[in-house]
């Protein structure tokens, strides 16, 4: 195995995959949104355990979530996929 090769020994390089991440940003936001219903059901044991701070913390998980998907929202209409973009999905 060679650690170096020249310029004209190497293969181009793959295009980049264009990745959807609604799918990422939507689970996760999902999952802010049921830690928030539980640490809402559980508030006064997790503030009793000194873990209060959780509630305001899965609701900003849930607010960035919601931020994040408008954002992937509107640069994808900003941005269409291309015709073979749609084909594979």
């Amino acid at each position: 195995m060679r650690l170096w090769l020249s310029e004209s020994e190497r293969r181009p390089d793959p295009e980049p995959v264009r990745a959807d991440a609604r799918k990422a940003l939507l689970a996760g936001t999902v999952g802010w949104v049921v830690a928030l219903a539980l640490a809402l059901a559980f508030s006064g044991a997790l503030a009793d355990a000194g873990f209060g701070w959780f509630t305001i913390a899965a609701a900003i998980g849930v607010v960035l979530g919601i931020v994040g998907l408008v954002v992937v929202q509107l640069r994808r209409r900003r941005h269409p996929p291309e015709p073979d973009d749609r084909a594979s999905r």
